[in-house]
């Protein structure tokens, strides 16, 4: 089983690509998502090819902190995978369609914890009335987040918040420009190894990038990470999870080089 996490790691928008004006031998590109009309995300051809390689001999399935929604506008050239992790671990999808029972159980969990959603959203909200809190949006009914202006976000606003979470049983997640709040139930690990152990996968291999990565690709029999992101901002390492060579875009390659070496198709 392949348990991958999306936005920079896999897929990337224009903002993240990282690529140089240098570079002579500029990656091939294709969209994998269009929002609005436009090209959303991307990956590279040789990326695309590889993991449709990869899903062929194992089992892919996309552990993504995207809503529901926002996990279906992704497209993967000749992958159509049978299992989803959406919403952070709140919601596993088979053949597109959520399960009800674990998004039950999930939902149980996390209304033991200190503070409900609509409590943290209205703090979110108190706390985030200035010009540098572009949109306020709810994941699944599950999460919340706030999409920001990196350039007027106050210097003490990710402290303070993280602080006012903790103590609510709720943690903080800093992915560009977006700023969430998950309640501590909701984990892509936990997700993961219902999902492993309903396809009996006696192997699983995982690649991400956030901070919300952590917990799976450790939990993983192995697992890799990109050079950018969350992860490699406080220099997080495990012992059996190593990091790609290059960043931006082009770490997907590697990204999907490895797992094919771990599952025994060797690189180009």
């Amino acid at each position: 089983m392949i348990a991958s996490d999306l936005d920079r790691t896999l897929i990337y928008s224009p903002g993240a690509l990282q690529l140089s004006a240098e570079d002579d031998d500029p990656p091939h590109l294709i969209s994998v998502e269009i929002l609005d009309g436009r090209p959303n995300s991307f990956m590279t051809m040789a990326a695309a090819r590889r993991l449709a390689e990869l899903s062929r001999v194992g089992t892919f399935v996309p552990t993504t902190t995207r809503t529901m929604a926002q996990y279906h506008r992704v497209r993967f050239p000749g992958v159509s995978p049978m299992y989803a992790i959406t919403s952070n671990g709140g919601n596993i999808l088979v053949d597109g369609q959520p399960d009800e029972n674990w998004h039950r159980s999930t939902a149980s969990a996390i209304a033991a914890c200190g503070a409900t959603l609509a409590e943290v959203k209205q703090e979110l909200r108190v706390r985030s009335q200035d010009d540098w809190a572009i949109k306020r949006r709810v994941g699944d009914d599950l999460f919340c987040y706030i999409v920001v202006d990196l350039q007027y976000l106050p210097d003490d606003f990710i402290e303070s918040w993280t602080a006012w979470c903790a103590e609510r049983d709720w943690r903080v997640s800093v992915q560009g420009r977006k700023i969430y709040a998950i309640p501590l139930p909701l984990s892509k690990e936990r997700a993961m190894t219902a999902v492993a152990r309903r396809l009996g996968a006696h192997r699983v291999v995982a690649a991400g990038d956030g901070a919300l990565d952590a917990g799976f690709l450790s939990a993983a029999d192995a697992g890799i990470r990109p050079p950018h992101g969350e992860l490699a901002a406080v220099n997080w390492q495990h012992p059996t999870v190593r990091v790609a060579e290059r960043v931006g875009v082009l770490a997907a390659d590697d990204i999907t080089d490895w797992l094919a070496d771990q599952l025994g198709l060797g690189s180009d």
